[in-house]
């Protein structure tokens, strides 16, 4: 508990401790930490003196705010009728293929995390996905099988 109470405090330090440094603190902790648990979403709430409630509120809203745990890989496939008419729907099945889970599962093994989001700002380059913080366009099945074969040696 020690050290969510550092991080929090740090970062409150940083961003400020008003109701519009909650997003900039929510970030800086997913940086870190990955997923806000229950517990830090509670130290967030003390720290800026507002409900638990809105702090949820606004980490559940926001798609790359995670509030349970993922794989290191997170992939996040972008569902918009850009990448839909290009092809999504088949990239997502081969990645459930390739990973043997569904969208919104992770791997036994917790190395892959399957997702999607709303745009990810490359429609003149559906459909496309991300990896973490790795952009990947113009996808077919091949591609993606190639990059899901890189992520998995790591």
């Amino acid at each position: 508990m020690a050290e969510v109470n550092e991080l929090v405090k740090s970062l409150s330090q940083k961003h400020g401790k008003e109701r519009g440094s909650l997003l900039p603190i929510l970030q800086g902790i997913t940086e870190i930490e990955k997923s806000l648990s229950a517990e830090i979403m509670i130290e967030v709430a003390r720290e800026l003196n507002i409900s638990t409630a809105e702090v949820y509120g606004t980490a559940s809203f926001y798609s790359f705010l995670d509030t349970e745990p993922r794989g290191e890989f997170i992939i996040r496939v972008c569902k918009t009728i850009s990448c839909d008419m290009k092809g999504k729907r088949q990239i997502v099945k081969t990645l459930e293929d390739l990973l043997k889970i569904k969208v919104g599962e992770t791997t036994h093994n917790k190395k892959f995390t399957l997702l999607e989001t709303n745009c990810l700002g490359w429609c003149h380059k559906a459909p496309a996905m991300l990896i973490n913080d790795e952009v990947y366009t113009d996808l077919d099945d091949n591609k993606v099988k190639k990059i899901i074969r890189k992520y998995r040696s790591k």
